[in-house]
């Protein structure tokens, strides 16, 4: 297998790079991840279009709302684009090309279209930039963690299939993960699913790395929000000696080898070396306040240092940009089987704990 095309975050330069963030929806966590290393980054304006919540964040962080990428000052080193770009409606992809001619380095929030992204690339080649696209959730700790170790595993031993559930909308970065752990998704193939019967996950057979992949997806939103889910990811890497399963997107990991139960001489059971699974790292999952004042802002980080080590090291931009490419056809294509989400329901109840599910009834 190949080395791992996010490559080791390189030292940033010395001064803090000056960052704008484009958009204030999920480029709250952006705002927040600058905050929390203000020795490397420093947060220059936010580029929005003035509604309340871009005008409190601007407050709260004291720093220019500017209406357009045109308004910038001279001075901005780089911007997070954290914006929709046009497969999802919005102008992202524009805004990270109009950033780019003006020299500025793009960090872009996924998902991009295949030739929009091309195009970005293109466009930081022949200006000098650098543009990386953010698949996000691979940058999430408990994330590389995961991939870390499959990547580990499926050097050692063969993989066999990959069985993984997520949501549309995180079904970009779902085939980065892929990509990440065997090194690129190629060989791709896909069988389209059967037409949507109303049921809430759409399985999806199909071949990643030549590895046999068995995917569902939740392909079901609420009306005019796309952030609802019933989950996020959920992954399983199966070899010949066992399988690693990232259970959450934020967590534990866990190893379950292949049964060791062996007869003796005359039939009766008989336990072999080693644990029936193994937690690598921490066995809970953060709760949600961690997950929003610092796991997702310190995967922000990650992605942006390793913006950062290739504006230091004056990086060729197409360099490692394959993967994503190729991701981003495949996601077409999965996407494009899929077919158009259907409206999600029941809405979410009350929340529930695991002390409610151990708590007996009566």
């Amino acid at each position: 297998m190949s080395g791992p095309e996010h490559a080791p975050p390189t030292a940033p330069p010395t001064a803090p790079l000056s960052v704008a963030v484009c958009g204030t929806r999920f480029g709250q966590v952006y705002l927040s991840a600058l905050r929390r290393c203000p020795e490397r980054y420093r947060l220059a304006g936010i580029v929005a279009r003035g509604g309340a919540r871009s005008v409190a964040l601007a407050e709260e962080y004291g720093v220019p709302l500017y209406p357009s990428v045109d308004q910038l000052p001279g001075d901005v080193d780089a911007a997070c684009v954290v914006v929709s770009s046009g497969v999802g409606g919005g102008q992202g992809a524009v805004l990270a090309r109009q950033l780019l001619e003006r020299g500025v380095h793009v960090l872009q929030e996924h998902p991009v279209h295949p030739a929009e992204l091309a195009d970005c690339l293109r466009t930081a080649r022949g200006t000098g930039t650098q543009y990386l696209l953010n698949t996000f959730y691979p940058h999430v700790e408990p994330v590389r963690r995961f991939v870390a170790a499959a990547r580990r595993l499926v050097e050692l031993r063969t993989p066999v299939f990959v069985d993984a559930m997520c949501a549309v909308q995180v079904s970009f970065d779902l085939l980065d993960i892929l990509g990440e752990i065997f090194g690129g998704v190629r060989p791709w193939s896909l069988t389209p699913p059967a037409a949507a019967d109303g049921r809430p996950l759409r399985s999806v057979d199909a071949t990643v790395a030549g590895v046999p992949l068995t995917l569902r997806v939740e392909n079901r939103m609420e009306p005019g929000d796309d952030s609802t889910s019933l989950f996020l990811h959920r992954v399983t890497v199966g070899t010949d000696a066992g399988n690693l399963t990232l259970v959450n997107t934020h967590g534990p990991v866990v190893w379950s080898p292949v049964p060791r139960t062996a007869p003796d001489a005359v039939g009766r059971f008989r336990p072999g070396p080693g644990a029936s699974a193994e937690v690598l790292g921490p066995v809970e999952a953060p709760p949600w306040k961690a997950v929003l004042e610092e796991v997702w802002p310190d995967g922000v980080l990650h992605a942006l240092d390793e913006l950062a080590g290739r504006i230091a090291e004056g990086a060729d931009p197409l360099r490692g940009a394959q993967r994503h490419l190729t991701v981003a056809q495949a996601w077409q294509e999965l996407t494009g089987a899929l077919g158009f989400p259907q409206e999600a329901g029941p809405r979410p109840g009350s929340q529930v704990t695991a002390a409610d599910l151990l708590r007996t009834s009566g």
